[in-house]
């Protein structure tokens, strides 16, 4: 499952704290502001695709200037350490947030070189962006052919629509790394887990 994630966490992943009601929110509804901030990491791979497959790291430029600006480091952190995180201290929280969205970076940016338009499909929307809330479903081909369904919960925020949760499969994407990370803060302590993502976002 996190093999999979290699071409949908980067490419669409944003997460944001609940607020203001939707009839308060700026800018595109939910559906249009995905559509539209993969069209602009689309044109710009199309741009130079070739460079970016010789240095796949040169797509982490893209998804912080297309991508981090809907990502709320933050909240994903917070949501990630779940109980842990009232434990932490501010310097704690700061290098986790850091470190955390790094690691995904260096981890799943480089397959973001392969994204194409005709890989993701985003189905009907339906619901009421009146309540605040919205979920919006994707499907995904995966480089075997697999269509995945990927389904973005997202809720209205004095900014705009942010998602604040992905679920592939059938599975979240916070609560899966929640399980994974709260587990291994149990077992070799805050810092050690820190440290470890540090390591990985310089590799």
């Amino acid at each position: 499952m996190l093999r999979r994630l290699s071409i949908l966490f980067l490419a669409m992943l944003w997460l944001q704290p609940a607020a203001a009601q939707a009839t308060a929110t700026p800018g595109p509804g939910p559906q249009e502001l995905m559509q539209k901030a993969a069209q602009q990491l689309l044109d710009a791979l199309e741009a130079d695709r070739e460079g970016f497959r010789k240095e796949p790291k040169r797509v982490n430029v893209l998804v912080d200037q297309i991508l981090l600006p809907h990502f709320d480091t933050q909240y994903s952190a917070q949501l990630v350490l779940g109980t842990h995180w009232r434990a932490a201290t501010a310097d704690q929280r700061k290098r986790f947030i850091d470190a955390f969205y790094h690691s995904l970076l260096n981890k799943y940016g480089a397959a973001l070189a392969g994204f194409t338009s005709d890989r993701m499909t985003i189905l009907p929307f339906r619901g009421d962006l009146s309540t605040g809330r919205a979920t919006v479903k994707t499907e995904v081909t995966t480089d075997d052919g697999t269509r995945v369904p990927v389904t973005y919960s997202m809720r209205a925020t004095p900014q705009g629509w942010k998602a604040w949760d992905v679920t592939v499969e059938g599975i979240s994407y916070v609560k899966n790394f929640r399980v994974d990370i709260g587990a291994e803060v149990d077992q070799r302590g805050l810092d050690a887990v820190i440290a470890r993502l540090e390591a990985e976002a310089k590799d």
